[in-house]
């Protein structure tokens, strides 16, 4: 905005009205430079200091468990299979020590009754209200949680649908990623299951020379759901989605913005499931 209105004021002292346009288009292209740098040094985030980010890093993190640990106590207690993922998530972080106490004391806070949703996400949303790609992310992280067992129950739907709503994401947006997540989900099973096929065919094991089944088979259907798109979509829309979905998934650009570095594991986990179904539909 800045170099637009000096453009022009400058450009009407020394050319009128024709200088003040040409003035504000020059402007224009300093503001829209300005803004490209501003932005890749992670925008508001280069006023921070270390000591500012790290608290930043801090909330999302314990507010990330707690909030896993209140959906995983949504349907009255807390099964061995949603503890068992919150185990796997400190484990993709590589949490140890006290890291690991920090997280498992988060997760065991949101299970209590004196633990507030309300003020937790609020906390959340006031520190990264403008980080969009990292509020959706947290968001993310709380479907996956309620998925672990491979089903969705409707108090944890209901709690997950308060999250998103609580972060200021529509309630659209919120059934967008819930399709997402679920083709998501089945993509992963699936590949795993094919490779693990392969492999154990590939090593002449007997029960897979005689096997007679086929393998797990991947579907163009589920790959453009893992993208956001529907069977209608064209190579254009395809293109469009993965280098969106891929650019708010970037694990250095999420760190940027207060995502804390043990957490990168995550994003870089859906960024190649992002990429493997988009390699997936190239290769149709």
């Amino acid at each position: 905005m800045w170099g637009k209105l000096l453009g022009t004021c400058f450009g009407f002292m020394f050319g009128r009205w024709l200088g003040a346009a040409l003035g504000f288009w020059l402007g224009h292209l300093f503001d829209k430079s300005l803004k490209q740098d501003f932005d890749k040094a992670g925008g508001f985030q280069g006023f921070f200091d270390k000591d500012e980010l790290d608290q930043r890093q801090a909330l999302f993190f314990s507010s990330c468990f707690a909030v896993m640990g209140h959906i995983a106590k949504s349907n009255g207690r807390v099964s061995e299979i949603h503890i068992q993922a919150a185990t796997a998530f400190m484990d993709e972080m590589g949490l140890h020590g006290e890291e690991r106490k920090e997280a498992q004391n988060a997760f065991r806070s949101g299970k209590t009754s004196e633990f507030s949703l309300k003020e937790s996400i609020r906390d959340v949303k006031e520190v990264f209200g403008r980080r969009y790609d990292l509020l959706q992310l947290f968001l993310e992280i709380q479907i996956q949680m309620a998925f672990s067992d491979g089903h969705l129950v409707e108090q944890e739907k209901q709690l997950l649908q308060q999250v998103s709503k609580l972060l200021g994401l529509s309630s659209r947006h919120f059934q967008f990623l819930l399709n997402r997540y679920q083709a998501e989900f089945q993509f992963r099973k699936h590949r795993s299951q094919q490779q693990n096929y392969h492999s154990e065919q590939s090593r002449g094991h007997s029960e897979y020379r005689h096997k007679t089944t086929t393998t797990p088979s991947l579907n163009r259907g589920n790959a453009l759901a893992v993208l956001g798109l529907s069977d209608k979509a064209t190579d254009k829309d395809i293109k469009r989605a993965y280098r969106k979905l891929m650019s708010q998934h970037h694990p250095d650009k999420l760190v940027s913005q207060g995502l804390p570095p043990h957490m990168m594991e995550i994003a870089k986990q859906k960024s190649q499931d992002i990429q493997s179904a988009y390699e997936f539909l190239k290769g149709k």
